[in-house]
């Protein structure tokens, strides 16, 4: 698996998403830490890029196939997902 830095960060909608989904009381733990691991990738002023890690990528999946996600929950998980490194071929 290659372990190179990805250099795409979550977008400002994204961040909205993921910061509502972290107020929220009703959203599921897994979707709280998929919407974590989103804004830990935000751009910072160093220009550091972080990877989802692959405990937070799989709660970003199992969010994503949740009936019961919100919009916003969903929309975080996936930007956390975008952020996992891609596998060596």
């Amino acid at each position: 698996m290659a372990n190179k830095r990805n250099t795409e960060v979550t977008g400002k909608r994204a961040a909205s998403a993921a910061s509502k989904t972290l107020r929220s009381p009703t959203a599921s733990k897994a979707a709280k830490s998929a919407a974590g691991s989103a804004l830990t990738q935000v751009q910072s002023k160093s220009g550091a890029n972080e990877v989802t890690s692959r405990k937070a990528a799989s709660a970003a999946s199992k969010t994503l196939r949740s009936p019961n996600a919100s919009k916003a929950a969903k929309s975080a998980a996936g930007s956390a997902l975008t952020q996992r490194p891609g596998r060596k071929s």
